[in-house]
């Protein structure tokens, strides 16, 4: 039997005034994770941030200054036995993010490690470090 491949999603790292980075966790699971998704059909990458930031925290992607961090694989905590990949950008919102959809939580972190609660390995060991590389 073949391995599946990893599913693809894209993610969105948000910070506030004080450099903290926006984090949420689903319901139903353990893990704080990048707010963002799947593309829909037709679907650029900022467009689905876009809905997926709208739908899940009630805010407006200020598209302009979007900036593009990478790709980035890993094993997925929300997909038994699957891995994730994540085209992340590092955006700005209009608005006091806030659950909704399927989220349950969320959490203004440093991005520095030591983390409070459990962070995803996608966005621990990949997506954090490199927002901290880039100025």
């Amino acid at each position: 039997m073949s391995e599946l491949p990893p599913f693809e999603t894209v993610a969105a790292v948000i910070t506030d005034a004080a450099g903290r980075v926006l984090l949420v966790r689903k319901r139903g699971s353990a893990f704080f994770i990048q707010p963002g998704g799947k593309r829909e059909a037709g679907e650029t990458a900022l467009q689905t941030l876009a809905r997926e930031l709208r739908e899940e925290l009630g805010v407006h992607l200020c598209k302009p200054g979007a900036q593009r961090l990478g790709s980035f694989e890993a094993v997925a905590v929300n997909e038994p036995g699957r891995r994730v990949r994540a085209e992340v950008y590092r955006v700005q919102v209009d608005g006091a993010p806030a659950p909704g959809a399927e989220i349950e939580e969320l959490r203004w972190l440093d991005p520095a490690p030591p983390h409070p609660v459990p962070v995803a390995p996608l966005s621990a060991g990949h997506i954090l470090p490199a927002h901290l590389r880039m100025p």
